[in-house]
């Protein structure tokens, strides 16, 4: 997908966020002082879009040091609010980069079932193959067999091998097994996708560390990435999220995908103000050109309509 196709389904997907905003900031601010109850207004307003009680409150801080009292209309609000927004992105606007020492650098993606893990992660494969790196895929939810398929169709599309084990088996063994495959092929980066039964905290969380242990029995700085997909549509139970995966494993890292079926997009700056961890990528879609690094200053103003 071209650059500026993908931003305008990112557009058009945040636009389910946007209307909301856009709509109240027509109405109360066509031209209004920025007084007290007019910040109360949009302060309310951005946490009914889902950017959470502490950006709002930073960014309205922001709009009563600068703009207090002020005569202001909703195109100006507009602008000074996608500023605000993309201040409080673009510190967490990084993308994943490959350490070139590492062979292979191992990503470890996790995430509850139905965020997009095992899509994200062909869909890193067929980047990395593009880009001329190889790429080993390893099937570790070995619970749902659709998983390992849908992984298989992705490396064969890409040409990435893809190391699956018997159903309902050891994911540890595998991640092994897919380490030392990719040592062995002078692989650039192993991506190893995991399973996702948050309902079942307690194994769900002996799962991943023992991938993890067993990992490091192998290569002691390994995983050198861990991903975490969360789905945009969820919402603020993306926060509880992180929380739960951020107790399980050292998450570096969150890919946020289906930004184009969501009408809670606001959760990105949510994430970003309560944890502060590197937003790699966000998705608008099934395909791999869907998935693009996170660009603040494009997201902002596609969130507020600016």
């Amino acid at each position: 997908m071209a650059l500026g196709s993908f931003f305008s389904r990112l557009k058009e997907g945040l636009s389910r966020s946007t209307s909301k905003i856009t709509e109240t900031l027509t109405t109360v601010f066509k031209k209004r002082r920025l007084d007290d109850e007019a910040l109360e207004e949009l302060e309310e307003l951005l946490i009914s879009a889902d950017l959470g009680t502490a950006a709002a409150t930073r960014i309205i801080a922001g709009f009563r040091r600068t703009r207090f009292g002020k005569e202001v209309t909703d195109e100006e609000i507009k602008a000074s609010l996608a500023e605000e927004i993309a201040g409080i992105l673009a510190p967490v606007a990084l993308p994943l980069v490959l350490n070139p020492v590492l062979k292979p650098h191992v990503v470890l993606v996790v995430g509850v079932n139905g965020t997009g893990k095992t899509t994200t992660i062909g869909k890193l494969a067929q980047h990395y193959s593009e880009e001329g790196r190889r790429a080993v895929m390893a099937a570790g939810d070995t619970f749902r067999a659709a998983a390992v398929e849908q992984l298989q169709v992705w490396g064969e599309r890409t040409g990435t091998p893809v190391i699956a084990g018997k159903a309902n088996g050891d994911s540890a063994g595998l991640a092994f097994d897919a380490l030392t495959r990719a040592e062995a092929d002078g692989a650039d980066v192993l991506l190893i996708d995991t399973a996702g039964r948050l309902h079942n905290k307690g194994a769900l969380m002996e799962e991943l560390r023992k991938i993890v242990r067993v990992l490091k029995k192998k290569d002691e700085t390994a995983p050198h990435s861990v991903l975490l997909v969360l789905d945009a549509t969820t919402g603020q139970n993306a926060i509880q999220q992180v929380k739960v995966f951020k107790e399980m494993v050292d998450v570096t890292g969150l890919v946020v995908t289906k930004l184009d079926g969501s009408a809670r997009g606001g959760i990105v700056v949510a994430l970003a103000e309560t944890f502060g961890l590197p937003v790699h990528a966000v998705g608008v879609g099934e395909k791999a050109g869907d998935l693009r690094p996170f660009d603040a200053l494009e997201f902002a103003r596609g969130l507020v309509g600016a």
